[in-house]
């Protein structure tokens, strides 16, 4: 097939059909641990080839393409993607011993980006199979002149959604719809000299969102090398993230893997680090999530009290609001709606935010969006400064009948997500849908925000009249009474009562 005509959904079979060759010694939910740095291999290695071949023709000098300043990564001797091909047996181990040699000759770059996939377990990765998987990606060349990294980027993130659907339950520790991504993003409408930092970041898929927003808005997208930032506690995913960006051509960013709560990653000297954005879809209602530590939180993170072992929901909250710039600091989380009435210390904490007026906008999304879970969740965005006409108010909006209906999941369209971001981006009452709250009403209610206590949905237009309603009920009250009449006597006469 010509490279000049290779199309996304070409691509993107291609990509498929290496899932269905693992279909039966390997579950579903581990597809992603093996396919990922398969492909990640063959296109680097595809890429050197690519550059190795243009210093040829350019220079005709074969020793020059070798130095290591000719590539933009390094692949030592006997740890190309073709020598582990040639491999007759034991390609696991060659397999494994190549990634691991790829990544301590980038080590600034590249350090533990295969994940940890046990390639030499020979029961369930047989020889003949990872040759029918590397025969596989053979059939096709991955580099730059073949298959653009745009085009692969969107091939790869296909792919994490197909391996999210074939997972559901456990998709959710990995993967957020995209549309309600692009609906996060869009609101806190990232500039392409700011900062971006996602604490539960994933696959990936908040940060290139925020490079795509971007260069939808024709900014240049490489100031933002360097300002990219996410951690990730799944080794696998934290790995699968690295590579998607690395993928979609992004050259200078930051993942690392750990414990975000317990053990963030990014400082500036004794202090967290602070970005421009803040953006992330934490684990729901988190449980021994770190609270032992945040008694006395090195960090100040629990700024407004500390949220119970049973949830973290308000920790990841104050993570946030701690990882904020001064000024310009602005954050979108997606959180179960329960985070938005429950007392106790959460209460406390979601009143303090209120009182420093930190709290912008509450957006209740409709059931069954996420994987994982039926809950309906909202999006909360805090804002460091809000602007003067934003002072002291909250808008809040039931975005609960926008969605379409799936078989397994619900969707968020794109003309929902355009009308939720002008409800945000308007802040004023819409009927049946958004109300700006001031602060003073939100005390009134006991400092909840549950979204009913201020949106109620529209009355339905099949509502009969009151008179006619309870005549219907008395009706039904009646036929009730009588069939529990009928069903007394029938088992009385049956014996079954005595």
């Amino acid at each position: 097939m010509s490279s000049s005509v290779v199309t996304l959904s070409q691509i993107e079979s291609y990509l498929w059909e290496s899932a269905n060759i693992l279909r039966g010694p390997v579950d579903a939910a581990d597809f992603k641990t093996y396919i990922f740095p398969l492909l990640f291999f063959k296109r680097i290695c595809d890429v050197w080839d690519e550059e190795y071949q243009e210093i040829v023709d350019d220079t005709g000098d074969e020793q020059l393409a070798w130095f290591p300043e000719s590539h933009r990564f390094q692949i030592p001797e006997d740890c190309h993607w073709n020598d582990v091909r040639a491999k007759a047996g034991n390609v696991g181990a060659a397999l494994q011993r190549a990634m691991r040699e790829i990544e301590k000759a980038n080590p600034d770059t590249l350090y533990g980006v295969f994940g940890d996939a046990q390639w030499s377990n020979k029961e369930r990765l047989s020889d003949a199979l990872l040759k029918d998987l590397i025969e596989h990606f053979s059939r096709r060349p991955l580099g730059n002149q073949a298959v653009d990294s745009d085009l692969l980027g969107d091939a790869y993130e296909y792919l994490i959604k197909k391996f999210a659907d074939a997972t559901n339950k456990k998709a959710g520790e990995f993967y957020t719809p995209r549309s309600v991504v692009r609906l996060m993003i869009d609101m806190l409408d990232p500039q392409e000299a700011d900062t971006i930092y996602d604490p539960a970041c994933g696959t990936g898929g908040m940060l290139l969102a925020a490079v795509q927003h971007v260069q939808d808005m024709h900014g240049d997208v490489k100031r933002l090398w360097g300002k990219l930032f996410g951690q990730e506690k799944n080794i696998t995913t934290s790995s699968i993230a690295r590579m998607n960006l690395f993928l979609h051509g992004i050259e200078d960013f930051r993942i690392e893997r750990g414990d975000t709560l317990r053990n963030p990653s990014f400082f500036d000297g004794d202090s967290l680090a602070t970005f421009d954005c803040v953006i992330a879809n934490p684990p729901f209602s988190l449980e021994k999530w770190g609270e032992e530590q945040w008694v006395n939180d090195p960090f100040g993170r629990n700024f407004a009290g500390l949220p119970p072992s049973s949830s973290g929901d308000f920790a990841w909250v104050q993570h946030m609001v701690t990882s904020m710039a001064e000024v310009s600091g602005r954050m979108a989380v997606v959180l179960p709606q329960g985070a938005l009435f429950r007392k106790g210390a959460e209460g406390k904490i979601r009143r303090k935010l209120l009182e420093m007026d930190l709290i912008e906008a509450v957006i209740g999304l409709a059931p069954n969006l996420f994987y994982g879970t039926g809950l309906a969740a909202c999006i909360l965005v805090l804002r460091k400064r809000k602007p003067k006409a934003r002072k002291n108010k909250v808008l809040i909006a039931d975005a609960s009948r926008l969605f379409r209906r799936g078989r397994a999941q619900n969707y968020l369209e794109p003309q929902h997500t355009k009308d939720i971001l002008n409800w945000y981006r308007k802040f004023t009452d819409v009927e049946d849908a958004a109300r700006v709250v001031s602060l003073d009403d939100i005390k009134d209610e006991d400092w909840t925000l549950n979204i009913p206590r201020y949106v109620l949905p529209p009355l339905q237009e099949d509502i009969p009249p009151l008179p006619q309603a309870i005549s219907e009920f008395k009706e039904a009250l009646d036929r009730c009474r009588d069939a529990e009449q009928q069903l007394t006597e029938a088992m009385t006469q049956g014996g079954w009562l005595k």
